[in-house]
């Protein structure tokens, strides 16, 4: 397919002066509105984080009395000392804050729009009005999250899959009342913008496409960010309709989710209803939401790690099919999370054999990204270090996920701090090292051909990996021991006494991890600022975004846009005597054509 309609120059960047307002704020670009989405994503990761330190702190020290608490919670922390509800209440939020605002808009707000137009070789998105109103809603979404941390009652505590009758019945406890409701009503506003985008992501992919750029062309970033982007369209209605059910079963009357409900003795009114039908609801789009998360993270590594590693991507139409079978089989996998809710224990084999089938194409993804490190020429520059890093801890987050996917294995397990440990590991972790990857590829191509700091960079990822496995890996042992999650303190059990140490070894990983954040955000900023003007195309990478401008020019490219004449991954390719097929240069960009005596590499 060609994008013949988007050839034309664009009229409107020459003939009408863009004001301050309609270039940085009502933007339809797609690269201003993937800055917004990285700054509002980081923003919002600073708040999650930051809630992250707090319970953390209230963990390792039970009972302690920090005056920082009373400073940053009020009421909520008198003498310093944090209240058993506040505790739930940052848990839940910090869990939505980090799964929604941070990975899912960080990774595909921002790198769908970034790369999507650049790498295909398109002008622009298919609609650049319903991109620029897709961060808006996002951006509304994140502002109603953050002000029902404000709220008298406190925010909402009921975990962050806000489970019945916790969430469903407003005088259940302080944070089922207003805090609920402004949890669900910006969860609400959050899918509606996730759906305008995904459709505005799928519909780009598949039409506009520039000459030759085939499917089997497309890079693995793209096919990742398409996929995710169906899976979107597909699973998050469903947490729309849970959400809307709840509303009605809080303010209407109904009883969706509720059934045979006693409050202190007294004998309300529901019946009928089961809690158990919203957990279907909720993790039907749970499950693929850590796919909504990872898939675009992979893409990203996996771009990175042929870009730096001098070498073609091992097994790219494995990679794709593997794309392709991780979103199938992740929207039947969903009730792995619900083993002990009662769950018929036949639908519980069922889920338990797909959970394990999920671990096949993941697998075909792990060995590709090995092979293709295997005698690579390493550039270890922080982005590619941040890429390895993605590879350990999706491995060894992963490995865990095969003990909790089996229904008998799962029932010692579940809800203690070995599942914690697990999805951090497999989804938090990873997913953030591919974010942080994409930032420190793409910031060139984000802000004008600046360049981050790469020794800042050694140090953030050196402390960073260190500390995610100092935080994460403990955890494993302390859940096997039982610790069950989402406690406040675990003084009330003698038997958890002896690991008060490992949980205050945890929380100092967690702090000191925080602080190497802080590197992070100066090198971010700073280098917006100051940062060094790099070449054109930094990393000597193949694929069409380094063809366009330093300049962010309205439609990409100045003149006509680069046709495609080969795959995306032509590192090292020689011909048959060894030369280079670009004499004294590695790498061949897609957009060269085949020379003489070359043939097109059968990937």
């Amino acid at each position: 397919m060609s994008a013949t309609g988007h050839e034309h120059e664009d009229e409107h960047a020459h003939h009408h002066k863009q004001t301050f307002v309609t270039k940085y704020i009502f933007s339809q670009d797609h690269k201003m509105i993937s800055k917004q989405y990285i700054i509002t994503g980081l923003i919002m990761g600073i708040v999650g984080i930051a809630m992250s330190l707090m319970f953390r702190m209230q963990l390792a020290w039970p009972g302690e009395s920090f005056p920082l608490f009373e400073v940053l919670l009020g009421k909520w922390a008198p003498d310093g000392l944090m209240d058993a509800d506040m505790y739930l209440a940052l848990v839940t939020i910090h869990g939505t804050i980090m799964v929604f605002f941070v990975l899912t808009a960080g990774l595909s707000g921002t790198f769908s729009n970034l790369l999507i137009p650049l790498q295909i070789g398109a002008r622009d998105m298919a609609s650049g009005f319903l991109n620029m109103l897709s961060y808006w809603l996002f951006f509304i979404s994140a502002v109603i999250m953050l002000c029902s941390l404000f709220v008298e009652a406190g925010p909402a505590s009921a975990g962050w899959t806000v489970y019945p009758p916790l969430s469903a019945l407003p005088m259940a406890q302080s944070g089922s009342g207003m805090g609920m409701t402004l949890w669900l009503v910006s969860m609400a506003i959050f899918i509606a913008s996730s759906l305008l985008g995904s459709l505005n992501y799928i519909v780009t992919v598949l039409n506009l496409r520039t000459k030759g750029m085939s499917m089997t062309r497309l890079p693995l970033t793209i096919w990742t960010f398409l996929v995710t982007a169906i899976i979107g369209v597909v699973s998050f209605p469903v947490l729309l309709s849970a959400a809307l059910l709840l509303i009605m079963d809080r303010s209407f009357g109904t009883s969706f989710f509720l059934s045979d409900i006693f409050i202190q003795g007294e004998v309300l009114h529901y019946q009928g209803g089961s809690p158990v039908l919203f957990e279907h609801l909720f993790w039907f789009l749970g499950h693929p939401e850590v796919y909504i998360v990872i898939l675009p993270a992979m893409g990203i590594v996996s771009e990175i790690m042929a870009t730096n590693a001098r070498k073609p991507i091992f097994g790219y139409r494995a990679m794709i099919a593997s794309i392709i079978a991780i979103a199938f089989l992740s929207t039947i996998v969903w009730g792995h999370h619900m083993f002990i809710s009662g769950m018929n224990p036949f639908l519980g084999s069922v889920f338990t054999f797909t959970t394990l089938l999920i671990a096949i194409p993941s697998a075909v993804k792990a060995f590709n990204w090995i092979t293709t490190l295997w005698k690579g020429n390493l550039q270890l520059n922080p982005a590619m270090l941040f890429s390895i890093g993605f590879v350990s801890t999706f491995i060894s987050g992963g490995l865990t996920g095969i003990i909790l996917g089996d229904s008998t294995l799962d029932i010692n397990v579940h809800d203690t701090y070995f599942v914690v440990a697990h999805f951090h590991l497999v989804m938090g972790i990873s997913a953030l090292y591919g974010l942080l990857a994409g930032i420190y590829h793409w910031f060139p191509k984000m802000f004008e051909g600046k360049m981050m700091n790469k020794n800042l960079g050694y140090v953030h990822f050196w402390i960073t990996a260190v500390c995610a496995y100092g935080v994460f890996f403990p955890m494993h042992f302390v859940g096997m021991a039982g610790v069950p999650r989402r406690y406040y303190e675990n003084t009330a059990f003698p038997l958890f006494d002896e690991l008060t140490d490992v949980n205050i070894l945890i929380t100092v990983f967690a702090l000191i991890a925080g602080a190497a954040q802080l590197i992070f955000l100066y090198n971010f900023i700073s280098s917006i600022f100051y940062g060094k003007k790099g070449p054109l195309n930094p990393w000597k990478s193949t694929t069409l975004e380094w063809t366009a401008p330093h300049e962010h020019i309205h439609g990409n490219w100045p003149g006509e846009i680069p046709h495609v004449h080969r795959w995306p991954y032509d590192y090292s390719k020689t011909y048959e005597n060894g030369e280079y097929i670009i004499p004294g240069q590695d790498f061949v960009p897609q957009d060269v054509p085949l020379q003489d005596n070359e043939e097109e590499l059968q990937h």
